[in-house]
């Protein structure tokens, strides 16, 4: 397998696990809609370049607080180097 084709693979997977991420917020905030608004729209923030990469983990740990489950995938979407851990009380 090329590197260009194990790029794909990975690409393949990463969207995969984005939307199942998706559907995991969805379903853990359905009596919050507007929790899984906000989320979207720090998304939107974070692909034009309005918010930089620490800035979107600050607002999401945040948004997120008490789900460390939701917390932590949300690395799903970020690069390894900026990967969200969290703290046991």
């Amino acid at each position: 397998m090329t590197g260009q084709q194990q790029q794909q693979q990975f690409q393949r997977f990463r969207v995969g696990d984005a939307r199942s991420y998706l559907d995991q917020v969805k379903l853990q905030f359905g009596n919050q809609p507007q929790v899984y608004n906000d989320f979207l729209d720090i998304m939107k923030e974070f692909r034009s370049q309005t918010i930089d990469a620490p800035g979107v983990i600050n607002r999401v740990s945040n948004l997120f607080k008490g789900h460390p489950d939701i917390i932590v995938g949300f690395n799903t979407f970020m690069p390894p180097w900026y990967k969200i851990e969290v703290q046991a009380n």
